[in-house]
């Protein structure tokens, strides 16, 4: 059937999760501890102590979750594989049941006419190579090149599109600046050394993946960000394009080969370990680029000094929040989508999270109206048509997420997911917005 909606008839409707989040099973069939382990279970780092322990239990009730794609019709599933299933300790020969486990969770994809796209890294690091320095080490990056390439020589005959990291920004900055997310360190060179191995990391898996010679695509996944400016102050407009350079264009100017930002460089490049070589590996542009969006910052010039030497800051805004806190700004992927459009020579972008957590509260019958959701979701789709009719070559939407699911340092207080879990029997029970998606992928519009 021809869509009438606006999107493209080959566009991608889809769902995300990732592996520490849903699948639980974390002491199971040989799976070594990841750092999100060690930060759970490391007191006063996540909300009420929670931990990714059982998590969704998808591990076990992955037949009911593809059952659901199923329902919605979706025809693809972004899900990530946890690199410590694999190689328990992150490096040396795989683990055949770790093998066998995303075997059986593809195949099932496949059979249920789900295209599996494979998320090679969504933070959850072996704890033994953060043992040894973790993305601040060099030798991180060649131990993630070695997994990626098990997973190529194992799944490169069913898996289309592979992206090697999601949001490498959270994983250098909450986790060795900020100190919120694993591994909780607290040091700015560690932070700016781990910017510079994860994109080493994505540069020597492409090389090996296109190596293969598979037919796939090969892509990264960020968490960019088109900050706006407070006013049409000339420095309030200038602080906003300072401000994209920590979020965006760090990671778009290297990998579009272009080095890292002048300005970036002057205050931080002494702490990036570049060896002679490194820009050429990391500066060949991915197949696809993943966007994930949830809201848009507001920012304001204000005077620099040695903690804030860019000199911007976060400005009050007038916006509703999801429950995270954040600001509802559909108009804000557009901006983005445009921003990244405009300035970097990308052929196939896709939105590869996008979603909102509220405070469901299920009816009598368990069931929750997220009216709110779903507005959010039909704002932020409208973006993306507004997009496409723009000529932005996005090709694709992932929703996140599938479930509500352990939501990293906020525990599972957060929900995200258009599918409720039963706190007791873990039970799938859809939310409203989930036959809303589903009616969107079906074309009846948004």
């Amino acid at each position: 059937m021809k869509r009438t909606d606006g999107f493209p008839d080959d566009f991608i409707w889809g769902c995300a999760t990732s592996s520490y989040q849903i699948e639980g099973a974390t002491h199971e069939d040989g799976r070594g501890v990841s750092i999100w382990d060690t930060f759970c279970h490391t007191p006063g780092k996540v909300a009420e102590g929670d931990t990714g322990d059982i998590a969704c239990d998808s591990y076990h009730r992955y037949p009911e979750d593809i059952a659901l794609l199923r329902e919605l019709n979706a025809n693809a599933y972004r899900f990530s594989t946890a690199w410590p299933r694999i190689q328990p300790d992150g490096s040396g020969k795989p683990n055949p049941k770790g093998l066998a486990y995303y075997d059986t969770l593809v195949d099932s994809l496949l059979e249920a006419g789900i295209e599996p796209w494979m998320q090679l890294y969504h933070w959850d690091l072996p704890q033994a190579l953060e043992d040894r320095g973790g993305w601040a080490n060099r030798e991180t990056a060649f131990r993630f090149q070695e997994f990626a390439e098990i997973m190529f020589a194992h799944f490169g005959d069913r898996i289309t599109h592979y992206s090697s990291l999601n949001e490498p920004w959270c994983s250098a900055y909450l986790g060795y600046r900020e100190g919120v997310q694993a591994p909780g360190k607290r040091d700015r060179v560690l932070a700016n050394r781990a910017v510079h191995h994860l994109l080493l990391a994505h540069g020597l898996a492409q090389k090996s993946y296109r190596a293969t010679g598979l037919s796939g695509k090969f892509g990264i996944v960020i968490n960019p960000g088109r900050q706006r400016p407070a006013t049409a102050r000339p420095e309030d407009y200038a602080a906003a394009e300072i401000a994209s350079i920590e979020s965006t264009r760090i990671w778009l100017d290297p990998l579009y080969g272009r080095g890292y930002p002048a300005l970036f460089m002057q205050y931080f490049g002494a702490d990036l370990p570049i060896v002679d070589g490194d820009m050429e590996i990391i500066g060949s542009p991915p197949d696809f680029l993943g966007v994930n969006y949830y809201f848009e910052h507001v920012v304001k010039a204000v005077p620099a000094d040695e903690r804030n030497p860019f000199g911007v800051a976060l400005a009050d805004t007038w916006h509703e929040k999801t429950a995270m806190g954040w600001d509802i700004v559909p108009e804000g992927m557009l901006r983005l989508l445009r921003y990244i459009a405009g300035n970097w020579p990308v052929s196939n972008l896709y939105v590869t999270e996008n979603g909102a957590a509220f405070d469901d509260v299920p009816d009598a019958d368990g069931v929750v109206h997220d009216k709110d959701r779903i507005e959010y979701l039909r704002a932020h789709l409208q973006a993306c048509r507004d997009a496409i009719a723009e000529g932005i070559p996005l090709k694709g939407y992932f929703l996140w997420s599938l479930l509500d699911n352990f939501e990293w340092a906020y525990g599972y207080r957060k929900r995200f997911g258009i599918v409720r879990l039963h706190p007791e029997t873990l039970n799938r029970i859809p939310k409203k917005s989930f036959y809303y998606y589903r009616d969107v992928i079906a074309g009846c519009g948004l």
